[in-house]
């Protein structure tokens, strides 16, 4: 992966390739994921940020290594993954986000977990997103604000929030400081 350029660039290449592999239209892959054939084509472009949680979807779907999609590098470890403080994979989910894949060398995964930091903003200034599957959320550090659909919940360190990831979520930090938590996709 080139330092210089955002990973998206290095990924859409790989997403293109395993639907090129796959003999797949994009209309097929976008059914196969829950994703509209435009995000597809945009992602496949390189031209656009691509979210972890569809990257995980097209693992799961086409059943290959998240891992693999990411970095291009296989995953190797079977047994356990021990990923030290502050060395997790750096993954370029949102511009406005920190994302930190921790079990990126492990094969076989059921779950992403992520250490996540998000920057404190305006509210005004919140970008929703939404996925299959589940999350879990655990603050480590700062005060989080989740907004779930019309739901706003304040999180402090030590509080946690299970939810289904269909539902419209943004997040930011509170009281002009970042807040940091372990984030599980499921």
């Amino acid at each position: 992966m080139d330092a210089q350029q955002p990973a998206y660039k290095d990924i859409a290449p790989r997403l293109r390739g395993l639907r090129d592999a796959m003999d797949m239209t994009v209309e097929e892959v976008a059914a196969q994921v829950g994703a509209s054939a435009d995000d597809v084509r945009n992602y496949e472009s390189g031209e656009h940020e691509i979210p972890v949680s569809y990257l995980f979807n097209v693992a799961q779907a086409f059943q290959v290594d998240l891992t693999v999609l990411m970095s291009g590098k296989e995953a190797h470890l079977h047994t356990a993954s021990l990923v030290r403080k502050g060395k997790g994979m750096s993954v370029e989910r949102r511009k406005d986000y920190d994302y930190k894949s921790l079990a990126y060398r492990f094969v076989g995964r059921k779950m992403e977990p992520f250490i996540v930091t998000v920057p404190p903003k305006e509210k005004s200034d919140l970008k929703f997103n939404e996925h299959p599957g589940q999350e879990f959320i655990y603050v480590l550090a700062g005060k989080l604000e989740i907004t779930l659909a019309d739901a706003v919940h304040v999180m402090e360190p030590g509080d946690s929030l299970y939810f289904t990831s269909r539902t419209p979520h943004a997040l930011r930090g509170l009281d002009g400081q970042p807040a940091e938590f372990l984030d599980v996709i499921i």
